[in-house]
């Protein structure tokens, strides 16, 4: 059995013990023009072709969470073939493209999907992880679990945008993280911890890797590998080379040390031609190239968020 690389923690709580005003922003009290300044902001982003770059740095984040691994280890076909892996990432862009340009129809069905296949990930893990022993149950619906693949997919994007695109504010941050606040809650995060502003996001990421639950052990890193040198990877290759060595690059340093990836001074100055190149790219692309064709379009009218998936009021 492999030995899981644990992150430096403390004995913090991962929850919280009073609220956060700045947690909690998205509430019945929120005017139409807040919410629609929100959503600009999340369409400018996801309409990016871009930031899924992001999305690999995301899938790593999640995959050091020992039960995300066990689950997509155990029923998650994508490393049987490239044909497999190319539906896999198809079929998540055609998700993303509905519930962030779709119809209200579209995105409420794009999410009753994605909540169906997690009614049926659930397991156990074969081999001690981190603090999870063997046994431990494990379930696509636990809300814990959903929190986490919230928290590093927003980080991820945020950050290669930043990084490729432009920069954003505070308030832009922000905006992003109310704007995709309700599609955490109704795939089943919990409410009260859905972060509503950047600093709240990175409050929860810093508490979740103090808490000791980030564990990398050998499912993970059998999946990392199988994500950035997927089968078939030959017929791509510098594509696949550039894309993994910018993917480690903007892992934290933690936990890329917890993987056991090599960070050398050669990577490091190839990171930064392909930083430098993408976004030179970027900047010269028309914006029918760049964008997603969905977010070219006018945006459809949209409700304002219920309440079941509205964060809570701040008391």
């Amino acid at each position: 059995m492999g030995r899981a690389a644990s992150l430096p923690h403390a004995s913090r709580p991962i929850g919280r013990t009073r609220p956060d005003p700045l947690h909690y922003p998205l509430s019945a009290e929120w005017g139409v023009e807040h919410q629609e300044r929100a959503d600009a902001v999340a369409r400018r982003l996801n309409g990016e072709r871009l930031v899924v770059l992001g999305w690999t740095r995301a899938i790593l984040l999640q995959f050091a969470h020992p039960l995300i691994a066990a689950g997509v280890y155990d029923h998650s076909g994508f490393r049987s073939s490239p044909l497999a892996a190319v539906q896999r990432l198809r079929h998540t862009v055609r998700a993303m493209l509905a519930i962030s340009f779709g119809s209200e129809a579209e995105r409420e069905r794009a999410i009753s999907v994605i909540k169906g296949i997690h009614r049926r990930v659930n397991g156990q893990l074969r081999d001690d992880v981190g603090p999870f022993p063997a046994g431990t149950r494990y379930s696509a619906e636990d809300p814990a679990l959903v929190l986490w693949v919230h928290l590093t997919l927003i980080d991820s994007i945020v950050l290669v945008y930043e990084r490729l695109v432009g920069p954003l504010t505070e308030q832009e941050r922000d905006d992003y993280c109310i704007a995709s606040a309700p599609v955490a809650i109704a795939l089943g995060a919990p409410a009260a911890a859905v972060p509503g502003s950047w600093r709240a996001l990175q409050d929860s990421l810093e508490r979740s890797y103090r808490s000791g639950v980030i564990a990398i052990g050998a499912d993970a890193r059998q999946l990392a590998h199988a994500v950035l040198r997927p089968r078939g990877a030959a017929l791509t290759g510098p594509v696949t080379v550039l894309n993994e060595v910018l993917t480690i690059s903007l892992l934290p340093a933690a936990i890329r040390e917890a993987y056991g990836f090599r960070w050398t001074a050669w990577r490091a100055r190839l990171s930064g031609w392909t930083t430098a190149a993408l976004t030179t790219c970027r900047r010269c692309l028309p914006e029918r190239l760049a964008r997603w064709k969905a977010a070219l379009t006018p945006p459809p009218a949209r409700p304002p968020a219920s309440p079941e998936t509205r964060l809570p009021t701040a008391r």
